[in-house]
């Protein structure tokens, strides 16, 4: 058994293994698709050493080929992540309420939650009428950057914060703010997050913890807020916070009333 060592400490290698990870991370970073030669360029390979690869995770559907020949994820990965029994239970509890809220602040919302390193919007409704700011479910987010990132570390104790802190690897652009516990701080006091966005000029981050069992915080409800000079009957910034609130109170997977 081929065992090397890797920072001090001893990794098994699986090399078939990681050469069909690093594919499918490549492949999720692309919107267009890849060609087999555009694959093996990315990750400095031969485009012979990963045929069989491809092959294998065509056949197993996690990868489909496209009519120009162009590699491209299927929907695998995400009905499997939505398998999963925290996230099951989860999101269609928090889609009624999030449709709502849509509906009562016209404004899109979304739902994201800390996983193994990663900020991970799970759940999205978009804002009712033509227009709205939303993302996409499936994307990765800051953690030290985003009103959902600033949440989900406010609520959690010291030690899951430590551990967050620890293993999360920063997005393109992320920087850990250097006044990160006093905001958590405040954040924790007051119960929500509000604060302009580092990615969208115009638009604010609402943000606010939704619980579970024993009040731990498991997931973060957020506003990608825009204000509205076509309707001045639309809700403010404030009134907007008390929906997403109120919309997170109501998502209760411990089924509590």
């Amino acid at each position: 058994m081929d065992v090397v060592a890797k920072d001090g400490a001893a990794r098994y290698r699986a090399p078939a293994l990681d050469k069909g990870l690093d594919i499918l991370e490549v492949l999720a970073a692309t919107e267009e698709g890849l060609s087999q030669a555009e694959i093996a360029k990315a990750l400095d390979r031969t485009p012979n050493e990963i045929y069989r690869m491809l092959d294998r995770l065509t056949r197993r559907q996690y990868v489909r080929r496209t009519s120009s020949d162009r590699y491209e994820l299927s929907l695998k990965l995400f009905t499997l992540v939505h398998q999963h029994a925290p996230i099951r239970r989860l999101v269609p509890l928090a889609m009624p309420e999030l449709r709502e809220f849509s509906r009562c602040a016209q404004q899109a919302c979304h739902l994201a939650i800390y996983d193994r390193g990663n900020v991970a919007v799970i759940a999205q409704v978009d804002a009712p009428g033509y227009w709205g700011f939303s993302i996409r479910v499936g994307s990765a987010i800051g953690l030290f950057n985003t009103g959902s990132g600033h949440v989900l570390l406010a609520f959690a104790s010291p030690r899951e914060r430590a551990t967050m802190t620890a293993e999360h690897q920063l997005m393109p652009h992320e920087t850990i703010p250097p006044d990160l516990e006093e905001r958590l701080a405040r954040v924790k006091a007051q119960g929500w997050e509000i604060m302009q966005s580092q990615q969208t000029v115009g638009v604010s981050n609402l943000s606010v913890p939704v619980s579970g069992p024993n009040g731990s915080v498991i997931a973060a409800l957020t506003c990608p807020y825009l204000e509205r000079l076509d309707n001045t009957h639309s809700p403010n910034a404030e009134e907007v916070i008390a929906l997403l609130r109120a919309a997170a109170a109501r998502i209760r997977p411990d089924g509590g009333a």
